[in-house]
């Protein structure tokens, strides 16, 4: 999918990528001689009929032949020796590209410090890597989890985009089956203490890096046909360059093997087989001009026949946090009311929907607002589920809809029918209803929703009258991911998808035949896209 100059997220996408590129080409220059091995050159006839040929030429620079300079059979010797490492230095460098995908990722849990405790009970200050199964670590709020583990004691907000795409914190507690964690996710608030699960090399992101390692990328159709109409010219020229010194010899004359050596690889698709990798990375270079990132030259190419477009839905068809998006009055209270009291009930909250409902109601109503010197701020916690503020003698809360309700002393039953039939709305739709409620009284609902990017439902029309199929694979559950993709306007959707499962409904698409595009923007995508 092409890039959008305007879109920050993408800004300074250019010089990333060259810097990138340059990091590359240190290591690609090593592996043009590494790749000079005639095994390796095997999956490339073309340039392993150039080594052997530049080989032949060498030698005959030490055996004077009639008619024939040393200078000149030096000369051709060398361009025949550049041409085959420059193509060998074009594909290391678009392998280097996969490889670095790997290491980036290996880079995420470089450098992770971590709590763990002592036998006497203090904690220690240790690297990640140094964790074993059954240490126990402390995780404050803002912090990363060291490694896959299980909550001993509290209870947080965990954020596992990074690893299960699902776009909204989750709440992990000690006790029952949403004691487990995952390594490399940050914990949003609170504190936990976690007994580590996996020793060095098993947790969940190692698992990552094994899948993007052992990916296999498939060859497109066109380089199919391509490298047979090589090898078949190939063939044909050695056979034409092998029958021209007999010929020549009938006729009484005598032509110099250098003079045959140097015809061949004239007559070869040297070019083509050589500069196959150079031409790609020169579109990609183009392509990161226009700020779109290709992550090599044959998905360049293969982007003309894809047949089946997988979309990551956080961050890619989604803006990635869930943000306000509408606000529900109970009966008899104003609108403005309650504009006011969920605005109040916000400033506290630190968190990407708390930030999204002060922002909405900023543009939507100039409020006036106490200074933070005035208010009592009630920061969101897990295990309350609330935020709020005590101001001037009233005390407003936002927060979970049962949460809100204890709050109050109250149950469900007792919510007005109109403001119940609209949080089941809410729900249904996919999204995740809060209420507001101030000095005892509630004053309404707020819808948070993941919000869909505008235009790209026309983007995704554009892609099915090329052909092409889109699918939407996302964490979040059913009745979310169905709610999302209807408004999108996708053609099939992957709900509580797992790095695993996305990599095997690829497979099972390439297996049919299909050319598989993948659009993703996070570590639990990588599988994926190494795979696509």
């Amino acid at each position: 999918m092409t890039g959008n100059s305007q879109n920050p997220a993408l800004t300074g996408a250019p010089q990333q990528a060259r810097t990138r590129l340059s990091a590359l080409w240190r290591p690609a220059l090593v592996q043009a001689f590494v790749k000079l091995d005639p095994r390796q050159l095997l999956r490339s006839p073309v340039m392993l009929v150039v080594e052997l040929t530049a080989v032949v030429t060498s030698l005959l620079c030490l055996v004077p032949a009639q008619g024939v300079s040393t200078g000149l059979a030096l000369q051709i010797a060398l361009w025949l020796w550049f041409t085959v490492l420059f193509a060998n230095f074009a594909e290391a460098l678009a392998e280097g590209r996969g490889k670095a995908r790997a290491d980036s990722l290996k880079a995420g849990g470089e450098g992770l410090r971590a709590r763990r405790r002592n036998a006497d009970g203090s904690f220690a200050d240790v690297a990640a890597s140094s964790l074993r199964r059954g240490d126990l670590v402390r995780v404050e709020a803002g912090e990363l989890i060291p490694g896959d583990g299980e909550i001993v004691e509290g209870i947080g907000a965990v954020n596992e985009a990074a690893i299960t795409g699902e776009s909204a914190p989750v709440i992990r507690e000690s006790g029952g089956d949403r004691s487990a964690v995952t390594g490399n996710t940050r914990l949003v608030s609170d504190w936990l203490l976690v007994r580590i699960s996996a020793n060095p090399g098993e947790s969940t992101l190692d698992r990552m890096i094994a899948l993007v390692e052992g990916a296999r990328r498939q060859k497109t159709p066109n380089e199919v046909a391509l490298d047979i109409l090589l090898i078949g010219l190939t063939l044909i020229f050695l056979l034409v360059v092998a029958t021209l010194q007999p010929f020549a010899r009938f006729a009484g004359g005598d032509l110099p093997l250098v003079y045959l050596v140097a015809l061949l690889v004239t007559l070869i698709p040297t070019t083509i087989g050589g500069l196959l990798s150079a031409i790609g990375i020169a579109g990609m270079d183009r392509l990161v001009r226009l700020n779109v990132i290709a992550k090599s030259g044959r998905a360049v190419e293969a982007a003309g026949d894809v047949h089946v477009l997988l979309l990551d839905k956080t961050g890619t068809i989604t803006f990635g946090n869930r943000r306000c998006s509408a606000l529900f009055a109970a009966p008899g209270v104003s609108a403005m009311a309650l504009a006011e009291g969920a605005l109040l009930a916000s400033l506290a909250d630190d968190t990407p929907e708390g930030k999204s409902i002060v922002d909405y109601l900023r543009a939507l109503h100039p409020l006036q607002e106490p200074p933070r010197s005035a208010v009592t701020p009630v920061p969101f916690s897990a295990e309350t589920r609330l935020s709020g503020i005590d101001w001037n003698g009233r005390v407003l809360r936002k927060g979970a809809v049962d949460s809100v309700l204890d709050f109050l002393g109250r149950d469900r039953a007792g919510l007005a029918p109109e403001l119940a039939r609209e949080i089941d709305s809410i729900a249904q739709s996919g999204g995740t209803p809060l209420l507001v409620c101030a000095d005892g009284e509630l004053l309404g609902a707020v819808h948070l929703k993941d919000v869909v990017k505008p235009g790209i439902r026309q983007r995704f029309a554009e892609l099915r009258t090329l052909g092409i199929r889109t699918v939407m694979v996302t964490g979040d559950n059913p009745l979310t991911a169905a709610a999302i993709a209807a408004e999108a306007g996708v053609d099939d959707v992957i709900a509580e998808a797992t790095p695993e499962k996305k990599l095997q409904r690829i497979r099972q698409e390439q297996a049919e035949g299909k050319m598989v595009a993948m659009c993703g923007d996070g570590a639990n995508d990588a599988p994926a896209l190494a795979q696509a």
